[in-house]
Formats: C-alpha cells, structure tokens, sequence
C-alpha cells in the first residue's frame, strides 16, 4: 500500500510535466526569462507533444485494455521484488543484457539515438524505406510504474517517453515488462518518489564513487527540477522575491501549466520587486493556456489581491463560457466587487463599474453583512454623496454597531450639518482608536460651532468639556470661548480662550477671542499685551479699536475656525444678539471647574469667597495706584478684582494698606489675600492676610480659602498625603464640601488605600456627584481589572 501511494506521488509529477510544459517557450519569451537561441532540454521537449499523441507510436496500444489490466493487478498482492520473472531474458527490451546474466546497466535518455527526433533536429533527407531501427529508451521509470500498477503514471511516462523518441514504439502490453533487475536504482526512484532529494544525490555519489556507474541522465533531469522547484518555493515562502525570479530564469521548465503554483509564485515576486506588468503577464498566460477551472479561478483571485483593478479588468476579459452557459469567474464575482469597492474606498479619484456598485448594493441589501454596507457607505462618503453614505452607515450600525460604522456616520452628519447627532453617535466609540478620537473632537468643534448656538444639555456641555480638557484640543476650547460669549458669560469665555492659547500659543483665532473679551471686560491691560503680543502677525488684533460702548449681547463676529479633519460649518459674519438662557439652563463651563476632569484625579471648582456687593467705578485705565490716596486705591483694587485683573489690583490693594484708618486697611489685607488667591499664589495670599488683623469671620474664610488651594496645588503636584493634611485642616475649619471629598478619595486611591478611597467615593456618590462615580469606577478597575464594568 505505502508503494502505491510513494508512486501515485512521483506520477503526478511526470504527469504535469507532460502537459504543463507544451507552452513553455511562450511563457519564457514573454517573461524574458530565457534565451531564444539557446537549445531546449528534452524536459521541455516533451510538452510539446500533446497527450493526445501518446499512442501515436503503436496503433494497436489500447490503453483501456491496460488499464482494466493494472485494475486486475492493483487488486492483488504484487509479486516480491526478489522474485525472479519467468521467462525474464524474452522479456528484455531488444539491446538490453537478460537480468539473470549480466548485471543491470541502466541506460539514459541522452545515449544517441539512431533517429534525431524532428523537434530538435536540422533538416535532414528523407529517410530510407527501410523502418528505423528501435532508440535505445531508459525504460526504469516505465517499468517501475508498471510494477506497481499505477496507470496514471504508467500513461504519463508512455506519452513523456513518445515526446523524447518519436520512433519509440510502447510495448502492446505494459504489464509484460520485466521489474526492474537494478534494485538500487529502484531504490533510487523511491527516493524520488518520496521528495528525499539530498538523499536520492548522496545515493547516486556513493554509487558513482564504489561502482564507476553512470546515473540515468532522465533521473538526474528530474531531480534537478524537482531541487530547482523545492528552493524557489522556500524562497517564495521566506518573501526573498528576487531569488525567486533567479531560479525562474534558470529553470524554465517549472514555467507551465503543470507547474501553476509556481506560475503563481513568479507572479507575485515580480510584483513585489516593483514589476507589475510582468506579474500581469504570468497570470495572463495561465488564463490564456490553462485550462484547469479552479487553477482558472485560483488564479483570478490571487491576482486580485496585488494588482489593481485596472490591471484586474484586463485579466477578466480573458474570461471563458461555462458549460451551462453562465461565465466561468461568477462564483467569485461577489467577493471581487467588494474588493474592487475596498480599493474604491482608498483612492476617491476611482471610478468603480455601477455594475461592481449594484452587485454590491444588493448584497447588503439581502445577504445581511455589515461589511458590504459599510463598504458602500465609504465609497459615497469619499465622493461627497452624504446621503448615501448615511443611508448604508446606518445601515451597517443597525446590523452590528461598530466604531468603524458610527465613525462613517458621524461624518456623514458633520457634512449635512448635523454635529450634535454626530457628537451623541461618537460618543461611546470616542477612544477605539486616533481615527474615532479625531472625528469624535470634530463633531463637538462642529457642534458648539453651530449658528445659532445649540441647546446642548448640561450633561453634554460636561462630557465635551471633559474630552477637551483631556485631549488638549484647540478647536473646541476655542469654540467653548464664543459658546460662552453667546450666554453673555465673559469672563468664562475669557478662560477657555486662554486655556486655548496655552495649549497652542500660536492659535491666531482665540487670540483674537480673547482680546475683543478683554476689551469688554474693560482689561486695558490684557488687551495692550496682547496687541504687542501678536505685533505683526495679526492686524485685526493690533489694530483693535476699543469695545467697550458694545451691548452686552452685540457680540462681533468670531475668526475662522482653524481647519479640521472634517468639514466644519461655515462662521457667519456676525453672530446674532442671543437671549440668556433660563436659569437652569445656564451652565458655567470653565477650564479646571468642577464639571470638567483632570487627568490625574476629579477637578475642583474655583475657590471664591463670597463678600458684599461693591460698587464698580471706572478702572479700564492703567494707572500707577501709589498715586492714589488709600481710599481711592482700596476702590480701585476692588475695581479691578470685578473685572478679573487681579495682578493690578494686588498693587492697589498694597497702596490702600498705607492708610491709617484701620478700616481701610483691614479690608486692603483682605482684598489683597483675595486676589493673590484668585491669581493661584496662596503662600501669598497667607501673608497678605496678616497684613491687617481681620475679623473672625474674614479670618476663618480666608484661612478655609488658603488651605483648599494648597490641597489642589500639593494633588496637582503628586504630593498625595500633604493633600490629606490640608483637607484635614481644612475640615476643622468648615464642613467638606462634594469636590473635596472627591479630591480625598483620589489621594487614598493614589496611595493605594483602596479601602478608604471606596468609602470616600460612595459617600459622595450618594450625593449625585458624577465625579465620585466615576472615582468608583476607578478604584474597581485598580481592583477587579478583569471585571468589564
């Protein structure tokens, strides 16, 4: 049985190589892989007998009648290779020595023949009347495979051998042939047969080296080619390309049809070495003279995966009729419109056949795949039909909601100017990846954009301003500055401008956001160092002429927005006066405020400490304070604190603390602690406090004042455990308020007292606080990190 199987293998080889071979010059001429002028083996020789030849030698071979023989054969046992044959001297092949006299010489297919076949001859006279005597044939392989009873292989080598000699006649009866008498040679195409190769060379060394024997040259030839096939195919298969094409070029007999895999290999190494056209041309031949449906079809879509589709659309004219009247490549129609739309997708400037679109559409429309909606989707989108590409992106979601689908779609949205939708869809995919954040950012630039400006919920202003703050993006911060200017909310829009300019100081628009809100909030100072600031690099800003006579709600039109990853809608001219919003609805969104998250921990509310309304008088102009009696510069030092310009008011409250009414200076020291606070310098402020006694009252609020400060600067600063000891002190002086108890929690989590951080954190949380929930959350992914909340 394992005789059988080794020869069924060493058939199949001499099979395809009679009928792969028979196109083989073609194939080399147009690869250029060979040289025309010089002289073909007889391996390719023979394919150029087609197998319908094969018995052309003997009209009365009929090779029906063996094959029932060798059924009959294959059906019992064979008889033992060392038996001897009767009769085995008749049995010889007229020349060749009986077996049982003369030791077995093997002879070769190069030994020259009485006739030169006519494939590789010059012309010659016509022969004799007389027959031609019988070539001197290397029947081993013949008789190996007849022994074994394998007809498949027995009718390849008859038709191999028919190529080689023209004049060789087949014997009537295969089966008669005597086994081969030369065991080691026997032994030699088991080895063969089997692919041992470096054995088979070291067997037929040592032989040449004990017995000066002389290997058949049929046998040599054959391993040659298999060793060649062996070594381009280990190539292929370690991505060395330009090996591949080398041993191409050197064994021109693996280039046929019998040999497609190799075809294929040559294929893609041509491509892969920056020679596409060539690579064309190997499938191209296949298509052309192959005739094995899936090898046909095989081919087709191994080339579709590195040529393109022009090149592919070449390919598929080359196309057959099936039998039943449909095109031999249907089968695999479907999947070569997804991959043509796939290209599609990646380059907008391909125009794709409406017959790969329509194929397509149906199939999203009844096979139920995401992926071909999605594919649809991105195709229109990258050609600015919206429409469709929403239709196919909601499709797709409503089949499987992926970030790839909810990102198509919210592009889709951003370009018909639907940001707000776009905002909501990306929001759960906003981290899968930089292209999800990249769009998820541009739909909430996009949105607080809008004219006249949306009527976003509260929790979405937060979540927007958390990602931004997070994220450091430019564009929203920006925006957040003239969302706040809408709601008449001015010094909020002053920060986010800020907070703009610090992530990227060079942000011409929030500069100019930031100077016209100055100058509304009577900031000469501000908007003179902004002026020389941006001193010939932006004209609108130097040249600025003064707003302060403007309504409260006539507010200029914004700067163009810097450009996005997506479409943005266009800036009006001049924003429209906007009525406040109802109370409810007015949500005071600033950098650092208690709705927007820090990256290590909750962000605090801004400290303030409340104290009677004061009058404001007129302090736009900068003036030297020390000029000022005490009183006016006390005034002017609240002047300036209303209005947010706390450095310049440090400097009158300083002045105010000369005079000698007690009165005025107390307040001096209190307002002068104030502003150091609000400037984020508390080590200041605490000195600035004692600089006049203060009531008990003013005492303890600046004292509580100071101390929350410092516990946001030493968390800002890592310094964990000196937090606690400010909040400690702190919560002798007055109760804890929500956002310091979430400070607290995110100091135990950070020392990793997990314990106290989860009591901290559901203390709060039973409060509302979405901080303390998400510190929760926290602590359980520190803990449970396998645990998909």
């Amino acid at each position: 049985m394992k005789s059988s199987l080794v020869a069924v293998s060493a058939a199949v080889v001499v099979a395809t190589l009679v009928t792969g071979l028979k196109d083989r010059a073609a194939l080399q001429e147009r690869f250029g892989l060979g040289s025309a002028g010089k002289p073909a083996p007889e391996l390719m020789m023979m394919g150029r007998i087609k197998p319908t030849d094969a018995s052309a030698g003997n009209p009365e071979f009929n090779a029906q009648l063996v094959a029932d023989k060798i059924e009959a054969i294959t059906s019992s046992s064979p008889p033992a290779p060392d038996t001897p044959e009767p009769n085995a001297a008749a049995q010889q092949p007229a020349g060749s020595p009986p077996a049982s006299s003369q030791p077995a010489v093997p002879q070769t297919a190069v030994q020259p023949a009485p006739v030169t076949p006519p494939i590789v001859s010059e012309p010659q006279a016509p022969p004799q009347a007389a027959a031609p005597p019988q070539p001197t044939v290397d029947e081993s392989a013949l008789r190996y495979f007849a022994s074994r009873g394998d007809k498949a292989r027995l009718q390849a080598e008859i038709s191999r051998l028919q190529a080689l000699y023209p004049n060789w006649v087949p014997p009537a009866d295969p089966l008669a042939v005597p086994q081969n008498g030369d065991k080691q040679l026997e032994a030699m195409w088991q080895l063969y047969s089997d692919g041992r190769y470096a054995e088979l060379r070291k067997a037929v060394a040592d032989r040449q080296t004990a017995a000066g024997w002389q290997p058949p040259a049929d046998l040599l030839d054959r391993l040659d080619v298999a060793e060649a096939r062996a070594r381009l195919v280990n190539a292929s298969d370690l991505k060395q390309y330009a090996t591949v094409v080398d041993i191409a070029a050197a064994t021109p007999s693996l280039l046929t049809c019998s040999e497609v895999d190799v075809l294929w290999r040559v294929a893609e190494a041509f491509i892969q070495t920056e020679r596409a056209q060539r690579g064309q041309d190997a499938y191209t031949y296949i298509l052309r003279n192959c005739t094995n449906p899936g090898e046909r079809q095989a081919t087709l879509e191994k080339a579709s995966t590195l040529l393109g589709y022009q090149p592919m659309q070449a390919l598929l004219a080359l196309e057959r009729p099936a039998a039943d009247g449909s095109k031999e490549f249907d089968a695999i129609r479907d999947n070569l419109a997804r991959r043509f739309m796939a290209e599609g997708n990646d380059d907008p400037n391909l125009a794709i056949a409406p017959d790969y679109v329509a194929r397509l559409e149906k199939l999203a429309e009844t096979g139920g795949l995401a992926s071909d909606a999605l594919l649809l989707g991105w195709y229109q989108l990258r050609r600015n039909n919206d429409a469709d590409a929403e239709k196919w992106f909601r499709a797709a979601r409503a089949k499987q909601d992926s970030a790839t689908a909810s990102q198509g779609l919210a592009l889709a949205l951003i370009a018909r100017k639907a940001p707000e939708e776009a905002e909501d869809v990306m929001f759960r995919w906003r981290a899968d990846s930089e292209d999800a954040t990249s769009t998820y950012l541009a739909a909430t630039a996009n949105l607080m954009a809008l004219q006249p400006p949306a009527d976003l919920a509260e929790d979405v202003l937060h979540r927007i301003a958390a990602e931004v703050i997070a994220r450091k993006y430019v564009p929203t911060a920006q925006q957040f500055g003239w969302y706040a200017r809408s709601l008449n909310q001015f010094q909020t829009a002053a920060r986010w401008f800020e907070t703009a300019l610090a992530w990227k100081a060079d942000d011409e628009p929030s500069a100019y956001g930031l100077v016209i809100t100055r100058e509304q909030l009577s900031d000469r100072k501000g908007v003179l160092d902004l002026q020389r600031a941006w001193a010939g690099r932006s004209s609108r800003i130097t040249n600025l002429e003064d707003t302060s006579s403007l309504t409260p709600n006539a507010v200029p039109s914004p700067p163009g927005k810097e450009a996005l990853a997506v479409q943005q809608p266009a800036q009006p001219t001049q924003r429209p006066p906007t009525e406040p919003l109802p109370a409810e609805r007015r949500v005071t969104l600033q950098p650092g405020s208690e709705v927007v998250v820090r990256a290590a921990g909750p962000a605090m509310e801004t400290v303030t400490v409340p104290r009677g309304r004061r009058q404001t008088r007129g302090c736009s102009t900068t003036i030297d304070a020390g000029q000022l009696s005490p009183a006016d510069a006390l005034s002017r030092g609240w002047c300036l604190m209303d209005i947010n310009r706390p450095m310049e008011a440090i400097s009158a409250f300083e002045a105010a603390l000369q005079s000698p009414v007690r009165k005025v200076r107390e307040d001096a020291a209190y307002g002068q602690s104030l502003a150091y606070l609000r400037a984020g310098l508390s080590g200041n402020a605490a000195v600035a406090a004692t600089k006049a006694p203060q009531n008990r009252q003013r005492a303890a609020e600046l004292q509580v004042a100071i101390l929350a400060d410092r516990a946001l600067s030493a968390f800002d600063a890592g310094r964990y455990r000196e937090t606690l000891i400010y909040l400690d002190q702190r919560a002798q002086l007055q109760q804890e308020r929500i956002d310091l108890m979430v400070l607290r929690g995110y100091c135990y989590l950070n020392l990793k007292m997990y314990g106290d951080a989860t009591r901290i954190f559901e203390a709060a949380a039973a409060t509302g606080s979405r901080d303390a929930a998400r510190g929760l959350a926290d602590v359980r992914n520190v803990t449970h990190p396998d645990v998909n909340d």
